[in-house]
């Protein structure tokens, strides 16, 4: 199923580069065909498994294309590096299993296996989906040095990942739930 996502939507960016379509318009097609496609089990453990991540293609838009594809609290979050209020987001306290994608550009980040309740007021996970899913860098906002954490994909600003986490990686990803979307699926399949 990821190869069939993918090749859709390379099909799609082909569509709008030969019909004209503008990249608002093939950022909305690549978002209807990312909430009808649902990684299966099998192709949720190969993308974990990947580690190239100097191969992930990269996502760019326009900042006013940003804007008119994301509500303001998710702009805010992913485009301005913001942060929600902890405790009052949509993912803090989601039990579903499945996987969260990133609401810029679909690409997966994080499965529900290793969410957990870290107590901070923010979805916490103890890694990423897979070595691709994300990237770090050093964040000195704020009088203080913090590691960023965005998407491979289009660079949108996630949260932070901290020392405090749980093992096996004693790593505490901080996520922001505007920066995400669960897509539902059995993983105990």
């Amino acid at each position: 199923m990821r190869v069939k996502f993918l090749i859709i939507i390379i099909a799609v960016g082909l569509l709008a580069v030969i019909g004209g379509c503008t990249s608002a318009e093939y950022q909305n097609e690549s978002i209807m065909i990312a909430e009808r496609t649902n990684l299966s089990l099998n192709e949720l453990r190969e993308f974990e498994q990947r580690t190239d991540i100097e191969n992930v293609k990269p996502f760019e838009l326009p900042d006013e294309e940003w804007r008119a594809m994301l509500s303001s609290s998710e702009y805010r979050v992913l485009r301005n590096h913001g942060t929600e209020l902890p405790w009052r987001n949509e993912y803090n306290k989601v039990k579903t299993e499945g996987v969260y994608h990133c609401r810029g550009c679909h690409h997966p980040l994080f499965t529900s296996e290793t969410k957990y309740d870290s107590g901070s007021g923010w979805p916490s996970f103890w890694a990423p989906l897979a070595k691709i899913s994300v990237k770090t860098k050093v964040d000195k906002s704020f009088f203080m040095t913090r590691t960023e954490v965005v998407c491979a994909s289009c660079e949108s600003h996630l949260g932070h990942v901290f020392e405090d986490g749980p093992e096996p990686t004693g790593l505490r990803y901080c996520m922001n739930s505007a920066a995400m979307k669960l897509m539902p699926m059995s993983l105990s399949e």
